[in-house]
């Protein structure tokens, strides 16, 4: 991410805006009428909902300018948008109600990445953005939508810019009018001094080597006003935009590094946007009166994605009638082995162990089915209940790596209310108490003999904006098998496979910024690329629950693709908390990509390919204490804080921040920062580690229920600072029962 005299409209450029506009109206105030005449037609007075739509640089607005609105929450954008200049690709997340949030990769065709062929050849120059809107008032009869917004926060200052807009709607019109500073006010029709440089002076050189935030250049330089409007036409896909823009582009990037000319003979901006369903857009524009620019965008809410599962029904409610109870010896063998398999199937209680005696039944399995516990428990005990067993109570223990996490106690007269609906609006949980899971009680009546359990995942790595290529990525499949040698020591160990990727692109030759960082990370090619068959991991874990909120582990062995080595966690999560404590402490060995078992135990190591020296990890401790917070305040639901402060691989040492937001259909959007004791020369460039996430379950994307998830993550670049040890298993997602994050029941 490379990134006063009031001059207001009296300028003799403002006479060819002010003709502009009248134009604009009488085209505008010309639309019904062709309308009119279109077969496709609604009824005059009945105007398609309007619905915000995007700007060229991702977020709502106009066409290059914001505007004062937002997106519903949850709504995600990824678009694409061309011209000659930039080539712009956005991903726009309406984080909360309040919040925007918009990444923005932006490849400038007639701009070469770097001056040094050998390091970024004839890649293009590519630009990382992020940009934020909060919005301040929501609309009301009187009031206009009113947001403060950021373009560019953290980078190179390509596009950097801050605005205040607001955005008033009147039948099928919807007016913006706002003040931008920076790119967005270039024009300096406000205020400003041109005479200072084309941004009035405004200090556009970025620090350390980009990713950095500049407040202090926030607010400053020209400033100008902007404004158009928004017309949905009464044919429902087509809508129509124009806006007077704020920027002369004498500033823009092509024109002061690449002397590219950037002509504005028009303040005024045209569109039209043409809907494709409810899945997707496509836009038209004409800038500047010069410069022709099409887009597309994808979009979808997350708050609406709805599992369609093809499951198996739920049990009916059918104990036997009258007195005619049974006791829990009285059940075969081969009845206890049906439950076993009812509680499997229908409930999702995987392989289940069951224990008994003349007071309670008691269930001991993980939950692989279910994210809403109520389902599973309504399941469970429905299937309980139908054997008609004289006892005081139903238990379930539900686990996870075979140990306790928690536990639900059924009593089966209220359940019963329940199940036959014998008042209003019955619920499972009013016949339910969760609290700390305790022993099983009575004798072990059935339980599954299968100790080994295999799996297979696909995987899929990228990283986007790189100097090498703009795009780099791998496909393949990770094959996994685990042995439980008892209820506490699991021998489990991974095999990736590596179907396509082009990390040969990736020579990282040691860059202009002349980092010498151990290569603890952008040693990626050596070990994908040129090991298409690789042993991801074998490791020996030893799980335990140590007492009440306390739960720990131990490992050793191949720990991941890149390092071996030995650690432990422990972690203190209280039932039912929106807080955690955990500590992992490691001693970690860097493997040896050119060996299947092989670890380095030279510290200087010598690259063939680029002819140059580089340093490898022989051995050092890694490891974070780290804070969960899942926040209970009104205005920021459903998100959970991660904040770890420790040493990293490559012995720096610091804090890495990790927010993330869950939807209601489950899917949580994640980002992280990890700011170390690393200046931004010595890390290189993007100056420090930060990525973003998608976490997305299963069930919202097959047809099957299922607790699992997929996630797929980001990095603006591969560096060596602020990295982590990629661990099997971290303990706040094994006891996660505990108080449900990433096992969270959709909100339907």
């Amino acid at each position: 991410m490379k990134p006063a005299v009031n001059n207001t409209f009296s300028k003799p450029a403002s006479r060819q805006a002010l003709s502009g506009l009248k134009l604009s109206a009488i085209a505008l105030a010309l639309v019904p009428v062709f309308h009119a005449q279109a077969q496709t037609q609604a009824d005059a007075f009945d105007y398609p909902t309007f619905t915000p739509s995007q700007t060229d640089f991702g977020g709502v607005g106009l066409i290059q300018m914001p505007s004062g609105r937002v997106a519903r929450e949850g709504e995600i954008n990824v678009a694409a948008t061309y011209n000659d200049e930039y080539h712009h690709y956005t991903v726009s997340l309406q984080l909360m109600p309040w919040l925007e949030t918009t990444i923005r990769y932006t490849i400038v065709p007639d701009v070469l990445y770097g001056e040094d062929p050998d390091f970024s050849g004839d890649n293009k120059y590519t630009d990382k953005g992020i940009d934020f809107k909060i919005r301040l008032i929501k609309e009301s009869y009187w009031l206009p939508e009113t947001s403060i917004g950021v373009r560019d926060f953290g980078g190179t200052g390509l596009f950097d810019g801050e605005y205040i807009a607001a955005s008033k709607h009147v039948g099928p019109f919807d007016f913006t009018l706002g003040v931008g500073w920076g790119y967005i006010g270039n024009s300096g029709n406000l205020s400003g001094d041109k005479t200072e440089g084309s941004d009035c002076g405004r200090n556009t050189d970025y620090r350390g080597n980009g990713g950095s935030v500049d407040f202090d250049r926030w607010f400053t330089g020209c400033s100008a006003v902007f404004g158009g409007v928004e017309y949905q036409s009464p044919w429902a896909p087509l809508r129509l935009k124009v806006e007077y823009d704020a920027n002369d582009y004498r500033s823009d990037y092509p024109v002061t590094r690449g002397a590219i000319e950037m002509p504005q003979d028009s303040k005024i901006n045209y569109g039209a946007l043409y809907k494709l369903g409810n899945w997707g857009d496509l836009r038209l524009s004409y800038e500047r009166g010069t410069t022709w620019t099409f887009g597309f965008n994808l979009n979808t809410n997350f708050n609406d994605l709805k599992a369609n599962w093809y499951n198996n029904p739920a049990p009916d409610y059918q104990p036997q009638s009258g007195d005619d109870k049974k006791s829990t010896d009285e059940l075969t063998s081969q009845e206890w082995e049906q439950l076993a398999q009812d509680l499997h199937q229908l409930a999702g209680y995987e392989d289940p162990r069951l224990y008994a005696d003349d007071k309670s039944i008691t269930v001991v399995a993980p939950q692989t089915k279910y994210r809403d516990r109520d389902e599973a428990h309504q399941r469970a005990g429905t299937i309980l209940a139908n054997q008609n067993l004289d006892v005081e109570r139903y238990t379930i223990i539900e686990t996870a790596n075979r140990q306790p996490v928690t536990e639900t106690v059924f009593d089966p007269e209220q359940f019963a209310k329940v199940a036959n609906v014998e008042y209003f609006d019955p619920q499972v949980s009013d016949a339910t108490t969760v609290g700390e899971p305790t022993e099983p009680q009575g004798q072990l009546y059935a339980k599954s003999n299968k100790n080994w359990d295999i799996n297979f995942a696909p995987v899929w790595q990228q990283s986007i904006g790189g100097s090498e290529n703009f795009y780099l990525f791998n496909i393949g499949v990770t094959a996994g098998a685990n042995y439980w040698l008892s209820d506490n020591f699991e021998l489990g160990g991974s095999v990736y496979f590596n179907i396509y990727d082009n990390y040969d692109k990736f020579l990282y030759d040691v860059p202009p910024d002349g980092t010498d960082l151990k290569r603890v990370r952008t040693l990626v090619r050596q070990y994908i690329n040129d090991n298409p068959v690789r042993m991801d991991n074998l490791q020996l874990t030893w799980m335990d629950r140590l007492g009440e909120n306390w739960y720990a582990q131990a490992y050793g062995g191949y720990l991941e693709m890149m390092f071996g080595g030995v650690g432990g966690e422990v972690l203190y999560r209280p039932q039912n908390s929106n807080w955690a404590l955990g500590v992992d402490l490691n001693y970690v060995v860097q493997r040896d990509p050119d060996s299947q078992f092989g670890f380095f135990t030279e510290e200087v190591q010598y690259d063939p390919i680029t002819n140059r020296n580089y340093r490898v990890q022989t051995g050092a401790p890694t490891g974070h204490a780290t804070l969960y917070y899942q926040p209970q305040w009104e205005w920021l639901p459903n998100t959970l804080f991660k904040v770890s402060a420790g040493q990293y691989l490559t012995e720096d040492y610091g804090v890495t921040v990790d927010f993330s937001k869950q939807f209601d259909s489950g899917v949580i959007a994640g980002a992280f920062i990890a700011q170390t004791n690393l200046s931004a020369d010595e890390f290189g460039e993007g100056s420090y580690n930060k990525g973003f996430y998608l976490s997305i379950p299963f069930d919202v994307m097959t047809v099957k229920p299922s607790t699992n998830r997929a996630t797929i993550s980001w990095l603006p670049l591969t560096r060596d600072g602020g990295q982590m040890l990629n661990r099997k298993y971290e303990l706040y997602s094994v006891t996660d029962a505990r108080s449900p994050w990433y096992g969270k029941k959709a909100v339907n």
